[in-house]
């Protein structure tokens, strides 16, 4: 198989230009939400037509931008990234289903696949007890389309020169999605909280992602702002659904521009820590602090609480490095890479100011909105801390009375006594692990932490031994990222939204991916 890819493909470029260019006039109503159908046509002949790394290539990048196809009035949040990532995996598997060469089924070493296969085991289990069945199987078909693209990235990620390409590419859509933050926050400075809903309630979110979707944040409600008595301020989301999958998403792909800054560095240079600092990285490390900021910006506490688990977790690998006697360079390079989360605390005073201007045209009497949604992280009495943990109670005793198969995959709104349409409007544990636990039951759960358990552990194995810099820095910048995405999964489940999972699947598949074969190529393409 070639990887002889040209760095700038005409093609390539051109399509994603379509693409971005129809993107921007669908959301913003020039064009009708119809166009989205010519468009994911021609993202399908370009996929058909192109080689398998390009068409991964531009399923990634193009996350962001992935729209809901509007094929009838009652159904238009079927989504573009469902039909893109099926052929891919297609396209991937045919040749191979001839040739018997799907090394990931092969079975000689359980690692990973045995948690994964338990897992996908209890999840079809949990269908029996399931109160809406439809409801089971379409939920385990959902996380079974957002995988597909996982299996075709293990398998090419062999190759080290399609690996660096992805991971390189991977702060593509990290950073559209920041710029997009960016540019949402001044907004709030020009329009009133009116215009914003129309523009952005009733008009981008409807159509990104359908009709249904725009009732639900219209009508029954949304995580975009933070509110104090007649107080508000904007809880960045970009083009998420929601202010939680949006921090996550940007989270995941720090450690592309973490491997993309660095790419000037030579791997002799991390035995230097001094020269580290002192030598200038690319221009694209300017997008750290904006991750940091917009994330903050979120709003979600549960990200904030998140980094102060980190700081307890970066102690641990540091005495792991030593214990393993790890070159002097990775322990430098994981150093340098901690120093980052210095500069995410730091943010939090650039981030005040903007807490506490007037946005939407409203001026602020009280500056201590920003201290107080802090404060509230650990004040039990706030409103949706002590319903957060209403729901955990229901959810403990949900997972005492049915401990095995739980209630049902996609059941969970029956703990709260809330129809199951809610499912769709985010009704959940508020707590990733209490909710597998819940509706698959404690074998699944466990299953799941096994999973984890091991991916944490074959995060710090490519740290300790990948040959080339731009994995050792990826996988170094994992080692902060992921971490703080598991510790936040204790107060929410919004690792689940299609496009934070999607951006966690290729993570995995970079992360689990087999030893890599003779790198071919220009590995800076």
């Amino acid at each position: 198989m070639s990887f002889n890819i040209l760095k700038k493909s005409p093609v390539f470029i051109w399509i994603f230009a379509i693409e971005i260019f129809l993107f921007a006039f669908i959301i913003t109503g020039f064009l009708p939400r119809e166009t989205a159908l010519v468009l994911a046509v021609i993202l399908v002949i370009y996929v058909l037509t192109t080689s398998l790394e390009n068409a991964v290539i531009l399923f990634v990048i193009s996350i962001p931008l992935f729209l809901a196809l509007p094929i009838t009035k009652t159904f238009d949040n079927f989504n573009t990234w469902r039909i893109m990532s099926a052929i891919i995996f297609l396209k991937w598997i045919w040749p191979k289903i001839f040739n018997l060469k799907i090394s990931i089924f092969k079975f000689k070493n359980p690692d990973f696949k045995l948690p994964l296969l338990l897992l996908l085991f209890f999840s079809i289990l949990s269908i029996i007890p399931a109160t809406d069945k439809i409801l089971a199987i379409k939920r385990i078909i959902y996380f079974a389309n957002l995988s597909l693209i996982g299996f075709v990235i293990f398998d090419l990620a062999r190759n080290k020169y399609f690996s660096n390409r992805l991971i390189k590419n991977i702060s593509v859509p990290v950073v559209t999605v920041v710029i997009i933050a960016v540019i949402q926050v001044i907004s709030t400075y020009f329009i009133d909280i009116y215009q914003f809903m129309r523009i952005w309630g009733e008009g981008i979110q409807c159509r990104q992602f359908g009709n249904e979707w725009c009732t639900i944040v219209v009508e029954l409600g949304n995580t975009w702002f933070a509110y104090y008595g007649e107080q508000l301020s904007l809880r960045v989301f970009s083009l998420f659904p929601d202010s939680h999958s949006f921090p996550q998403f940007i989270l995941l792909g720090l450690p592309a521009i973490f491997a993309l800054a660095l790419s000037k560095f030579k791997i002799v240079d991390f035995e230097n820590l001094k020269k580290m600092f002192r030598t200038r990285t690319r221009l694209i490390i300017i997008f750290a602090p904006l991750i940091f900021l917009t994330t903050i910006l979120s709003g979600t506490r549960g990200i904030w609480a998140g980094s102060i688990g980190v700081l307890f977790f970066i102690p641990i690998v540091l005495i792991k490095l030593r214990r393993k006697n790890a070159a002097k360079g990775r322990k430098n390079l994981f150093k340098y890479l901690v120093t980052y989360m210095i500069l995410f605390f730091m943010l939090f005073s650039v981030a005040y100011p903007i807490f506490v201007s007037p946005q939407f045209l409203l001026s602020k009497g009280n500056f201590n909105l920003f201290g107080s949604r802090i404060r509230s992280i650990i004040d039990f009495g706030e409103t949706s801390n002590s319903q957060r943990i209403e729901i955990w109670k229901q959810s403990f005793i949900s997972i005492k009375n049915k401990p095995f198969f739980g209630v049902g995959i996609g059941n969970f709104p029956l703990i709260l006594k809330q129809d199951l349409f809610l499912a769709r409007a985010g009704s959940s544990a508020h707590n990733l692990y209490l909710h597998i636990a819940a509706e698959m039951g404690i074998p699944a759960l466990m299953a799941g932490i096994w999973f984890l358990i091991f991916l944490l552990n074959k995060i710090f194995s490519n740290f300790l031994k990948e040959k080339d810099q731009i994995s050792i820095v990826y996988n170094g910048g994992l080692l902060l990222t992921v971490p703080w995405i598991l510790i936040y999964s204790l107060t929410d489940v919004a690792i689940f939204d299609e496009r934070a999972f999607l951006f966690l699947v290729i993570a995995i598949g970079l992360i689990l991916a087999p030893s890599p074969i003779k790198l071919t190529g220009d590995t800076e393409n």
